[in-house]
């Protein structure tokens, strides 16, 4: 996908409340086109000693310079190896990526390194690596935020996740609308972090719950209704506005953590030089809700999922969206399982935090869920998925979704050490002839 959007300022000056609405009007504009981007996230693991953390370095000495179907290739603070497909077809991103995760999981096997496909670290501490003054910065304001707490380093050191980037389409409220209002049935559906330090933690998404217990005014979901009816734009300007600064950068570009609370509507309001377009820009990178408007979506909320079911977790969401059909018989479910009604985020009934508690044991969450797969199943060949993708996403709805068991409950059958870290990773996983913080 293409960079964020900026507003357009007068002298690239953000003066008002205004000028934050026009910026978020740029990140919500519709654009045509029904292109699908993948980030996949995975843990990375020495296979001679499962608690060993892996070097970044160790694991960058083991790839190419240039994957085969185009990815690029990053780390995550605590070593997390992410891939990141250009924008393309449903059936060619697959295609595309699952060529990189093969050719990725190959050399590194070739080192004694396999990748793994879960939620959060289930065996070793959070141990940060990369030093970059962006990660300074966060890990100083998470732990102001949460004096004691884990979450923060958690969240950038341990954690791994599906993305998924959605064109806005010609009517991006829809979109939006879909997104939010899946996000829990979904986040159940993939669950797939249950453990930490080698047991069971009594979360089914344990990454879900990192999140939720971190600075909520840049984590919760955007609020705002999620039936289509909203503003998405004045939602997004006034979560821009209502979130704290977690950085500030000084006139000679070095930065540093906000620990005081302020807001970007605070420092609207206060004396001095008013903050820059780029300043609000980067603010809006620092924002974390579960899905985020870029001049596309990025849908944050999927546990990353091992080498069969991160096709799955790309293809049923992209459908539910995207397909004006899929997506109307989706709002459906979730009206009817009564998740639309929504307590206070995190609080007992919210169905975020149920979702990460329960996965699909939760019988309204997995009612909503078979409705949903159902759905995305009659949607993907219209959205010219080919047929061992179908086949593929019919497979895991039979195995989770219609026996109520996120990926999560047989992890935790495996015991300490789940399966995807033990097994040799498969083949591609997304062949055009079967089945992008």
């Amino acid at each position: 996908m293409t960079p964020m959007t900026q507003p357009v300022t007068d002298a690239g000056v953000v003066r008002d409340a205004a000028d934050v609405a026009e910026f978020a009007r740029a990140c919500l504009s519709p654009a045509g086109g029904d292109r699908v981007g993948i980030e996949l996230e995975f843990l990375v693991f020495d296979r001679a000693d499962l608690r060993r953390h892996v070097p970044i370095a160790r694991i960058r000495a083991a790839l190419a310079d240039r994957l085969p179907g185009g990815s690029r290739v990053s780390f995550e603070p605590g070593g997390q190896l992410e891939l990141s497909s250009p924008p393309a077809a449903l059936p060619d991103a697959i295609a595309c990526m699952g060529a990189d995760v093969a050719a990725a999981a190959e050399a590194l096997e070739r080192r004694g390194l396999v990748l793994a496909g879960v939620g959060i670290d289930p065996v070793r501490p959070p141990l940060r690596q990369l030093r970059l003054p962006r990660y300074e910065a966060m890990a100083a304001y998470f732990a102001a935020c949460s004096p004691g707490s884990a979450a923060g380093r958690l969240m950038m050191c341990s954690t791994a996740s599906v993305q998924v980037n959605v064109d806005l389409g010609p009517r991006p409220e829809a979109r939006w609308a879909r997104a939010h209002a899946l996000g829990p049935v979904l986040a159940a559906a993939f669950a797939n972090s249950p453990l930490r330090l080698g047991r069971p933690c009594g979360w089914m998404s344990a990454r879900q719950r990192v999140w939720a217990r971190l600075d909520r005014t840049r984590t919760a979901p955007v609020p705002g209704t999620a039936d289509g009816t909203g503003a998405p734009a004045r939602d997004w300007a006034r979560y821009l506005l209502d979130a704290r600064l977690m950085v500030a950068r000084d006139a000679d570009g070095r930065l540093s953590p906000v620990r005081d609370g302020t807001t970007f509507r605070d420092r609207l309001a206060a004396p001095g030089p008013p903050p820059t377009a780029a300043d609000l820009a980067y603010h809006a990178t620092t924002l974390f809700p579960p899905v985020r408007p870029r001049g596309w979506l990025e849908i944050r909320y999927l546990d990353a999922q091992g080498p069969e079911d991160w096709p799955v977790a790309v293809a049923v969401p992209y459908a539910l969206v995207v397909d004006d059909r899929a997506g109307a018989a989706a709002m459906a479910a979730v009206a009817d399982a009564g998740l639309a009604a929504a307590g206070p985020y995190g609080g007992p009934g919210d169905p975020w935090r149920i979702a990460a508690r329960c996965g699909l044991a939760d019988p309204a969450l997995r009612r909503a869920a078979d409705a949903c797969f159902r759905a995305a199943l009659g949607a993907l060949p219209r959205l010219g998925a080919p047929a061992g993708l179908v086949a593929r996403v019919a497979a895991f709805a039979d195995r989770h979704v219609a026996a109520g068991r996120s990926p999560a409950a047989g992890l935790l059958a495996t015991g300490p050490l789940p399966a995807p870290l033990t097994r040799r990773p498969a083949g591609a996983t997304g062949s055009r002839s079967g089945g992008n913080r």
